[in-house]
Order: C-alpha cells, then structure tokens, then sequence
C-alpha cells in the first residue's frame, strides 16, 4: 500500500516544480489547480483505502520498521490529508483571481504547493523525525509566502513569524535527541511499546514538556502565540487562507498524536497543563479579537481562541472529548479558510479590511453577505451549522467528567464570539460606507470574481452539510477517538501482528 501513501505527498512538490517552471506564464495557475484536484482524488483514495482496512501504512524503500520511513494513515491522518487538500484547491482557486502575475511571477504557486506538501507529510509521517523534517518544509515555504511582496509590515511579520516558529523548532529538534537517546527509535509506533515501559517516568514527562512546548507554538497556544496575530494579517489573502485553515492545525495535531500514543503515562500532570492551557487560550483569544478593528486581525485572533477547543478535547482525555477535538478541527479548517477569504472579496469590494474605513456590503452584495453568514454563524455555534456540534460534543464531554468551569468558559467564549462576528457585520455589511459609496463585487473584474466567489460558495456548501448530517461525521470522529487511545492496530499494522506493548519498567536506557 506504499504508493497510496506517498502519492498525497509526491503530488504537491510535482505540481510546485511545473508550477515554478511555468511561474512566468497562465499555465503556472492551472498547473496548480489541477495539481491540487489530483491530490484531493488520492487524498480520497487513501480515506477509502483507511475506511477498509482500518489503519494503512507503508514502509519507504522497503526497510522494514522502525529502522526507516514509515508513512502510515489512520482514521485522523487520512481526514487530515483529505481537509488538507480540500482547503489547498479551495485556495488554488481562489488565487486565480487572488494572486497578481507579479507574484505569480515571484513563484506563489510554486512556494504553495510545497507548504501543502509539507503539512500531508506531517500528517501522514509515522516517526517523530521525519515529522520534523516536514515542519522544517513547512516553515521555509510559509516564510516565503509571507515576505512575497517585499512590503514593510510583511517583513515585519515574518521575522516575528520565523523568530518564534525556530525556537520551537529547537526546543522539537532537542526533545527528538533525549527521546532517541533515552529509546533508541523515533518510530512513533515503536514509542508507544517502549515509552510506557521506561524506568524513569519523570524523565519522559520532562521530555513531554518540551514537546509540549514546541508543538504548543506551532499551535498557537497561550502564551506562545503572539507570532500569529502578527503575521497572518499581512499577507495576500489566499496566503492568510490558507496559513489559517493549515498551519497551526498541524500543531495541533502533533500535540493529538504525541499525547494520545506516546506520552500518556502522567496525564494526571501533562493533561491538567493543557486544560489551564485550553481555557487561557480560548479567553485571551476572544478578547484579542473583541479588541481589534480590522476583519483579518480579528480573524486571527480568533484562530488562537478556536484552538483552545481543540486542546480542550485532547486535555480531557476521554473518548467523546478526542472525538469533540478531531470533529472541531475537521470544522474550524474549512469554516476559517473561508472566513479569510470572505474577508479578502470584502476587502476588493469596499476598498480596506479596516472596519472603520468600510460598510454598505449587505445593500450592494448581498451573495456575499450570506456568504459571510454561514462560517461566522458556524464559529460562533449557531445550530444547525457545524460549529454547533463541534462545541455541543465538547461541553457534553466536560460535563461528563464534571468539569463545570472549564464548560462555563467554552460556553462564555462563544457568546463573546458571536460579538465579534456581530461586530464585523455591523461595520462592514450593515452600516453605510463612511465615504458614500455603494461597495459592489461587479468593481472586481468578472473573471477575478468567477474564481474569488466558486471556493467560498464550496466552503459554505460543506460547512452546512456537516451541520445538518453530522451523524457520519460525528461517528467518524468517534472511530478516530478510538484509534488515537487504543493504538494497538496502528502498532500492529507499523511494526507487525507480533508487536505487543512491552512490560512496564523493562527499558532502562536504550542508548
């Protein structure tokens, strides 16, 4: 089954080099857009394949594990690559009417196609340090993306962005050192048989917290995150799409992956420090947000708030809470990509993303007002949208275990959500334009418009459908849960039938 695994991952960097050959040219464009429909058909190939057999992986040049480069995709891995390259043709589109030639000519396609095939290898990676390999992928490209253009606040904000994004890369590289010096394997299938038996437990919860910290500001968490309300404003915003639907939900999926199936022997002391961290992040998010005046840095902040729900459900560690967390995810990519590119047709539109400086969209765009409707409703929690269920199976999950104040905080983040989405409709689609002027999407020549509106309208599509058949999703979910805290058939299927999970306190140092 190795070529269904690495074709999600050859495909994006093919497409990069025909896209950065034909940089100069249209071709450049509709090489990207194909490229990516290629990869969303065997993104679904490699789902279908997952849903058939369970857990599917595949040993690179035939060495067999854990001695070389395991691909592996369970019910979590293979959704990921499925969103990822939903939301990459999402954007592909849209940059055909986003993305000018002189950007194109600075190679746009090129750097986006390998960030996509950087965040598919973190997703599909079976060991800890080809995880950082792909990271490292991820960051050249997403650094590129964000100074293309040259302009002030973009090199400012990528020197933020790429200051904070190395320290965690440090603090990644040396937690990879002490795990393999204390194992002697970085197979992630391997560490969850010879981990749990370590003599040493507070030596590998040391070690956690490094991961804990490196993968925290990939993800955004407090108090790690000011580098990404620095940043994602100031980009194209098919760049801004796409660095928030992605980008910090492979940090979010790495804390899901390490948490759930290699360091789970003190959850009593890691899992209580991402609950506080949870509620911290959802709190100063929103405020973040209810304190800024202009629809992407609203936005982003809101990218931060978002993620404390996601941590939510990993920090409770219960069954309903991992679903909660995976179904929030799978949500919040496609309802934030589409909510950066709403922004960017308003902002075309009326003329600034400056809520202050903008209005009247409702009067004179009305498609694009609904269309704004769908995901801020969905990221607030608004039934039937799937925001709703997203929040509804992570309250119930706290509940669940009683956890009365950390539901209150999810819950009161929602309200002061719903201000913020209020906020940016008061100022930018019902008020009238403080200059006058009647903001229409026909100011956006037609061909431009046909590409801005075709993403947006799918996105909304998909985002009402999961709201109101969540049923499929939400058992999909469940079965993720399941493998994530049982993983003894992603063991068996890495390593073989005979792996078991080694008696505690066998592995003194394996160095």
């Amino acid at each position: 089954m190795s070529w269904i695994l690495a074709t999600p991952l050859v495909l994006p960097f093919l497409t990069a080099v025909l896209a950065f050959l034909w940089r100069h040219k249209p071709a450049g464009r509709w090489i990207s857009v194909a490229g990516n429909v290629a990869l969303l058909l065997a993104a679904l190939a490699l789902l279908a394949a997952v849903l058939d057999q369970g857990v599917v992986a595949g040993q690179m040049g035939n060495w067999a594990a854990p001695f070389g480069i395991t691909l592996v995709a369970d019910y979590l891995g293979a959704a990921m690559a499925v969103i990822t390259a939903i939301t990459a043709l999402a954007t592909a589109v849209y940059a055909m009417g986003d993305i000018d030639e002189h950007k194109a000519g600075l190679g746009f396609h090129a750097l986006f196609n390998v960030l996509i095939g950087g965040v598919t290898g973190a997703f599909l990676t079976g060991d800890l340090f080809n995880l950082y390999v792909w990271f490292e992928v991820m960051l050249i490209s997403s650094f590129g993306l964000l100074i293309l253009g040259g302009s002030r606040a973009q090199i400012d904000g990528g020197i933020k962005y790429v200051t904070l994004n190395l320290v965690s890369t440090i603090l990644f590289l040396s937690g990879v050192g002490l795990l393999y010096g204390m194992t002697g394997t970085l197979n992630m299938a391997d560490l969850a048989r010879v981990v749990p038996a370590l003599e040493d437990q507070g030596l590998v919860t040391t070690v956690a917290m490094l991961f804990m910290i490196a993968f925290g500001v990939k993800a955004a968490v407090f108090p790690l995150f000011f580098w990404l309300p620095a940043s994602y404003h100031t980009p194209a915003y098919a760049v801004s799409a796409v660095f928030a639907g992605l980008l910090t939900k492979v940090g979010v999926y790495a804390l899901i992956r390490v948490f759930t199936m290699i360091f789970t022997e003190d959850t009593g002391y890691t899992h209580t420090i991402l609950l506080w961290v949870a509620g911290f992040t959802m709190v100063t998010g929103v405020l973040g947000a209810a304190a800024q005046n202009d629809m992407r840095k609203i936005l982003s902040f809101h990218i931060v708030s978002q993620i404390g729900y996601m941590i939510l459900g990993l920090a409770l560690y219960t069954p309903l809470a991992v679903a909660g967390a995976v179904f929030y995810v799978v949500h919040h990519i496609i309802v934030k990509a589409n909510l950066f590119l709403i922004a960017g047709i308003a902002a075309r539109a009326a003329g600034s993303s400056d809520l202050g400086r903008i209005g009247g969209l409702y009067k004179s765009a009305p498609l694009l007002a609904a269309l704004f409707l769908v995901p801020a409703f969905s990221l607030a929690g608004f039934p039937p949208l799937s925001g709703f269920w997203a929040k509804y199976v992570l309250v119930a999950a706290a509940l669940d275990v009683q956890g009365w104040v950390i539901a209150g905080v999810a819950l009161l983040v929602g309200l002061l959500t719903i201000y913020s989405m209020t906020k940016i409709w008061a100022e930018a689609f019902w008020k009238a334009h403080p200059d006058g002027i009647d903001p229409e999407l026909k100011c956006i020549p037609t061909g431009q418009r046909r590409w801005l509106l075709a993403p947006v309208i799918g996105l909304a599509a998909l985002t009402m459908v999961i709201g109101l058949f969540p049923q499929p999703f939400i058992s999909f979910a469940e079965t993720a849960a399941q493998q994530l805290l049982d993983p003894a058939d992603y063991i068996r299927t890495v390593l073989g039938a005979d792996a078991l999970p080694l008696p505690s306190g066998l592995v003194e140092d394996a160095s």
